[in-house]
């Protein structure tokens, strides 16, 4: 290889970096990466599929990238200093008319022990086996929910206690301190009187198993990957992880409008200082400051509201990812034309008869059409739309859908003419190619489900409220096994 072609593949691998930082939004921008507790890494919205719960929305927010199921003493606690908020818009507005906002309080009992005749304050989180009652706990934190409906506010009520405090239960420690973390955490969802729904929901923040899909290594090495290659050549890079979620469930005639069951949410987070709050996490389609906004303005993005993406909508309708892949795989990714009208359609206005509002304004948030039927979770195509499920991705997005691959061959043309013009091209130039990241759902030595030609792992998702399923827990150290690895 020449210099030329040296330094070529060295910015191309640099570029596509933002793309796979760790999660679909984990530490996407330069600011958002020494902010942790704050950085929004996954967003999820899609009609309830638990037995009986078809009338209900769920939204997800995760936060907490790369969590090491080990990682104490302190563990993963979220910032007492910040406000975690879901945005809802209704009738294909661009501003949210319904706001849900997270803040947290950390309770320190300050624990100690006789030492020496001396009561010392301990270091751990806890001193003994974890309960409910938290007598041995040293560490809790509780939280609030504020609801912004239409102009009114209000604190929800926890209908299981009484009051407007919920609590989040502790990480998963480790078998020792919390022999059952499943049953230990199913205490902590929450039935929730919701300001202004006469029906209530539900809600749950804490620690889960991280439920996004990617293939990291080889993609840092210069995308060292069959791009069209099978979609479970390599295990999930982020199988070992954990992420901590803030999930509601409501119910779906308190946040559509009698004409209109289309919503968008998106999910932020701020900083609190006094009376200003600085917002520095943004995120509802899943990729968007990793595969489309540009490194110079990736903070200001983070920093933004829907209203104002009319100043990002070049880097849409002129994307840089498929010139990047063009460079390095050449006839076997060819670029579309431009303007990207389809990208328009997916990213900003939805898609038309699928779920874009009658009367949208353009502007990135993921959509959802309430009025499409959920599916059940045996019969879920991890393609979602594209694999002919209209309940999954971009329709809204569920944690089983496999948002990489989606985007992956969304962004190389998937839709041309489907959902709007590459610019001249009325198909895909690139002819159905399944582009993937070869990463699969889980390490070869987990229990799987084989539906409808998919695979789906038993052991990251669940099938109830929730949905992302028990956090791995810090001891024994099982990480390895579960990977199928060598100690």
């Amino acid at each position: 290889m020449d210099t030329r072609s040296t330094t070529r593949a060295l910015l191309l691998g640099v570029a596509l970096l933002p793309l796979y930082a760790s999660a679909s939004s984990h530490r996407e921008a330069p600011a958002i990466a020494g902010l942790p507790r704050l950085d929004g890494t996954d967003f999820y919205m899609f009609r309830s599929y638990e037995t009986g719960r078809s009338n209900y929305v769920t939204f997800i927010a995760n936060y907490i990238p790369l969590q090491d199921p080990g990682g104490g003493p302190n563990f993963y606690d979220l910032d007492t200093h910040a406000r975690y908020q879901i945005h809802v818009a209704r009738n294909g507005h661009a501003g949210a008319d319904l706001k849900f906002s997270f803040t947290f309080r950390t309770e320190d009992k300050r624990l100690a022990v006789d030492a020496g005749g001396k009561k010392v304050a301990v270091p751990w989180i806890n001193i003994g086996e974890v309960t409910t009652a938290g007598t041995d706990v040293n560490v809790m934190q509780s939280y609030t929910v504020e609801v912004e409906n239409g102009g009114a506010t209000g604190l929800a009520e926890n209908l299981a206690t009484g009051g407007r405090v919920f609590w989040k239960p502790l990480d998963n420690i480790g078998n020792k301190s919390i022999p059952d973390y499943a049953a230990y955490a199913g205490n902590y969802v929450y039935p929730l009187a919701i300001p202004g729904c006469p029906t209530p929901g539900r809600v749950f923040v804490g620690q889960r198993k991280e439920g996004f899909v990617a293939n990291l290594g080889e993609i840092f090495d210069l995308v060292n990957l069959n791009p069209a290659g099978p979609r479970d050549a390599q295990p999930n890079a982020l199988f070992d992880k954990n992420v901590t979620s803030l999930a509601v469930e409501v119910p779906i005639k308190c946040i559509t409008s009698s004409a209109e069951p289309i919503i968008g949410a998106y999910t932020t987070s701020e900083v609190v200082e006094g009376d200003y709050h600085r917002q520095v996490s943004r995120l509802g389609m899943p990729l968007v400051n990793e595969l489309v906004i540009g490194l110079a303005d990736k903070d200001k993005f983070n920093a933004s509201h829907p209203e104002g993406d009319a100043q990002f909508l070049t880097y849409v309708t002129n994307p840089t990812l498929p010139v990047l892949l063009h460079t390095l795989f050449g006839g076997a990714a060819l670029v579309p034309g431009t303007p990207r009208d389809d990208l328009v359609a997916v990213f900003l206005t939805g898609v038309k008869g699928l779920n874009q509002p009658a009367n949208v304004t353009p502007s990135e948030m993921l959509r959802l059409n309430t009025s499409t039927p959920a599916t059940p979770p045996a019969s879920q195509n991890d393609l979602g739309v594209l694999g002919g499920d209209a309940a999954g991705f971009p329709n809204g997005r569920r944690p089983y859908d496999d948002v990489v691959d989606i985007t992956l061959r969304v962004a190389e043309g998937a839709l041309c003419g489907a959902v709007g013009n590459c610019g001249s091209e009325k198909a895909d130039p690139n002819h159905g190619t399944p582009y993937t990241d070869e990463a699969r759902s889980a390490g070869p030595d987990a229990q799987h489900l084989t539906v409808s030609g998919a695979v789906k792992p038993t052991d990251t998702y669940l099938a109830v409220f929730p949905y992302l399923n028990t956090p791995i827990a810090g001891s024994p150290n099982t990480v390895n096994g579960l990977l199928g690895l060598s100690p």
